[in-house]
């Protein structure tokens, strides 16, 4: 029973990878046959479907298309070109810090939508391809994601089992997420340098540029503003307040589609609906695995050959849990390993380095691949979008070194750390 799952999501990745068949209707031809086949029911099926993710991509989806309407991101793109003197390589390396900040305190996907827009707008502008700038700040989002307890959901589901806080995430994986970026802004220095090249006449142009003029609609500009304020608080005291992060991207979607007088059926068709499709099947695939035991037993595994030696473990922790999240949604693969961890810990075991090492293994892992990590897949759909396909194989030349690269630091950074643990 185990072999269909594990057939369909290996169908799942030679689609994407190959591009001859789209990997939406990959996904949900692989749920037609996990429900055909009775591994899941329609009612257990839709139990692995994480509608707190669905719902923010649905909300701030809705939240941005509304928001661009009043010419807000072409207003911050034009600035920022204007600051960095429309240099490229200043303007990749200021959006990835963009990204990676914003990214430590939203959650990455949120950020995303909102920072692709503003990199699509100013790209055009400068008549630069917009695939590296994007590429980086795929890379960025899930490292600065990784540095804080709200960043990623991997680390929300690790702190709540650990009851690890916000400032226990910021000391121990903050410093390590800093070294992290700074390497890889140098390394897409050495892949994209060459590439980031534009024309004097375009830089004078875009000096001359006034971003006043980019505002289209300058009560809705207002209205925007305040919303966002409002859902950047939201997110970061949402825990606090007991209120998902779902409902609060959902709740400023209505928000918008209220006050911001735009006709809404324009609005809904916005939405990335293949996208959306796509992480429903994917929830539901990786879900035919759980069930089957699959992930479990791949869990079971990894501890149980490194049981009682806590470096040991920390490391094959580390590097297994980065390469299967980079291939996997890393959300059901640590919801498994978390019972196990906690065992080890019942049995005497001191797990500190152990989930630090999940937390960077399955939030550097997802940079591995272009379905490693939500905000991939949602920024490539930008791309695609507005006519800049990013493929499963060309991100995986970039994406997956820097994987490897990023958890080789990661290593060095547990090993000085816990070496006398």
């Amino acid at each position: 029973m185990q072999l269909i799952p594990i057939g369909i999501f290996v169908f799942v990745i030679l689609a994407d990878m190959s591009g001859k068949v789209h990997r939406t209707v990959a996904a949900l031809t692989g749920v037609v046959i996990l429900l055909a086949t009775n591994i899941l029911s329609v009612e257990k099926s839709m139990s692995y479907v994480d509608f707190n993710t669905i719902g923010m991509l649905v909300g701030m989806m809705i939240f941005v298309a509304v928001v661009k309407c009043s010419g807000l991101f072409e207003y911050i793109s034009i600035k920022v070109a204007k600051l960095v003197k429309g240099d490229p390589w200043k303007l990749m390396v200021a959006f990835m810090v963009i990204t990676a900040v914003l990214s430590a305190f939203l959650d990455n996907v949120t950020t995303v939508l909102l920072v692709g827009p503003m990199t699509i707008a100013i790209t055009r502008i400068l008549k630069l391809d917009p695939v590296p700038f994007l590429m980086t700040q795929i890379l960025a989002s899930n490292i600065g994601g990784t540095s804080t307890l709200i960043g990623d959901p991997p680390n929300i589901m690790i702190g709540s089992a650990a009851h690890l806080s916000f400032l226990d995430f910021i000391t121990h994986l903050g410093l390590a997420c800093l070294i992290i970026m700074v390497v890889v802004i140098f390394a897409m220095k050495f892949i994209y340098g060459k590439r980031l090249t534009t024309d004097g006449d375009v830089l004078k142009e875009v000096m001359q540029l006034d971003e006043k003029k980019a505002i289209s609609d300058k009560p809705l500009l207002i209205k925007s503003l305040i919303v966002i304020v409002l859902v950047l608080i939201g997110f970061c005291v949402h825990d606090t307040i007991h209120m998902e992060s779902s409902v609060i991207a959902l709740a400023a979607a209505v928000i918008m589609l209220l006050i911001g007088r735009q006709n809404p059926e324009h609005i809904i068709l916005e939405i990335e609906w293949a996208t959306i499709l796509f992480f429903m099947g994917l929830f539901i695939i990786v879900g035919g695995l759980v069930e089957t035991g699959v992930i479990d037993a791949i869990s079971k595994f990894i501890v149980g050959f490194t049981s009682g030696h806590v470096i040991f473990a920390t490391i094959i922790l580390l590097w297994s849990t980065a390469i299967l999240s980079s291939v996997l949604n890393n959300i059901p693969f640590v919801a498994a390993l978390i019972p196990l961890v906690l065992i080890m810990q019942k049995d005497g075991l001191n797990v500190e380095p152990i989930w630090w090492a999940i937390s960077l293994g399955a939030c550097l892992g997802g940079n591995g691949t272009l379905i490693g990590a939500s905000a991939n897949v949602v920024l490539a759909s930008i791309g695609n979008k507005n006519g800049h396909p990013i493929t499963f194989k060309s991100y995986m030349k970039v994406g997956f070194p820097m994987m490897l690269l990023t958890i080789s630091i990661s290593t060095v950074y547990l090993l000085v750390a816990y070496w006398n643990v």
